[in-house]
C-alpha cells in the first residue's frame, strides 16, 4: 500500500494566524520603539511605550480575531441549521442536490446517485456540510482558539523589541532594534516560506522589506515631531523672555550733573 501524500494545505489556518501575529507584533512594536527613540525620548519612555504596545497590540489582535472568527462561526451555524431543517422536512430534495453536486464533479448520474445514497445513509448533514457548503472539520471556525493564538503570536513577536528597549545602550538603541528586528523578520519570512513549501528568499525579502519600510517611516515621524517640539519650545521661551522684559519697570538713572543744573 503506497504511503499517503503529505500536503501542506492543512497548515494554512494556523500558519497564517501565527505568521500574521508574530510579524505584526515585531513590526509594530519595533517601529514604535524606533519612532519614540528618534524623538529623543529617555529610556523609561521608550520602554514604557514598547511594553504598552505589546499589551495593547496582543489584546487588540485577540479581540479582532475573536470577533472575526465568531462572525464566521455564526454564518456556518446558520447554514448548518438550514441544511438540518431541509434534511428533516424534505430529504428527497436534499438528496437530489447532493446527487447534482457529484454529477457536476464528473460522476455519471448512476454513480452520483449511488454515492449520494451511501453518504446520506452514513451522515447526511456531514456530507452536505462538506460537499455543498464547503465546511470542513479542519477549517471550522474556533473563535477562542484563534484569539488566544493571535495574542500569543503577537506577544512573541513583540518580545524582542521590548527586551532590547530595556537592555540596549540608549545612544544606539534605535539602530540595534531596527537591525535585530530586521534579522528576525527575514527569519520569520523564510520559516513561513519553508513551512508553506515556497522559495525561501522571496518570502524573507517580502517580509523584511515591508518591516524595514515601517520602521524607517516611523523613525522619520519621530524626528519630525521632535524637531517641531524643540522649535516650539524655543519660541515659547523667547515669547516668555519678551513678556518679562516688557513687564519689568524701567529705572532711569539721572546723572549728578543734571541734578545740579536742575537745582
Amino acid at each position: 500500500m503506497p504511503a499517503a501524500e503529505f500536503h501542506r494545505n492543512t497548515r494554512t489556518g494556523w500558519l497564517r494566524a501565527a505568521v500574521l501575529g508574530a510579524n505584526d507584533g515585531l513590526i509594530s512594536t519595533s517601529s514604535l520603539v524606533a519612532g519614540v527613540a528618534a524623538a529623543q525620548s529617555g529610556r523609561d519612555a521608550i520602554f514604557l511605550a514598547s511594553l504598552a504596545g505589546l499589551v495593547a497590540g496582543a489584546l487588540s489582535m485577540a479581540a479582532g480575531e475573536y470577533v472575526s472568527v465568531s462572525s464566521q462561526a455564526d454564518v456556518e451555524k446558520a447554514d448548518l441549521d438550514l441544511e438540518r431543517r431541509g434534511l428533516e422536512t424534505d430529504p428527497a430534495t436534499e438528496l437530489a442536490e447532493l446527487t447534482r453536486i457529484y454529477q457536476d464533479r464528473g460522476l455519471s448520474p448512476e454513480l452520483a446517485a449511488q454515492v449520494a445514497d451511501q453518504l446520506t445513509a452514513g451522515d447526511a448533514l456531514a456530507a452536505h456540510a462538506r460537499d455543498e457548503l464547503g465546511i470542513l472539520e479542519i477549517s471550522r471556525a474556533r473563535p477562542v482558539q484563534a484569539a488566544v493564538a493571535s495574542a500569543l503570536a503577537f506577544a512573541a513577536g513583540a518580545a524582542l523589541p521590548v527586551v532590547l528597549a530595556a537592555t540596549a545602550p540608549r545612544e544606539s538603541l534605535a539602530g540595534i532594534v531596527v537591525g535585530a528586528s530586521l534579522a528576525m523578520l527575514f527569519a520569520l519570512g523564510a520559516l513561513a516560506a519553508r513551512l508553506g513549501g515556497a522559495p525561501l528568499l522571496p518570502g524573507a525579502l517580502r517580509v523584511g522589506f515591508w518591516g524595514l519600510a515601517a520602521m524607517v517611516l516611523t523613525s522619520l515621524v519621530g524626528r519630525l515631531v521632535s524637531r517641531h517640539s524643540m522649535t516650539s519650545s524655543r519660541a515659547l521661551r523667547l515669547d516668555a523672555n519678551v513678556l518679562i522684559a516688557l513687564a519689568t519697570p524701567k529705572v532711569h538713572i539721572v546723572p549728578a550733573t543734571a541734578r545740579v543744573l536742575a537745582e
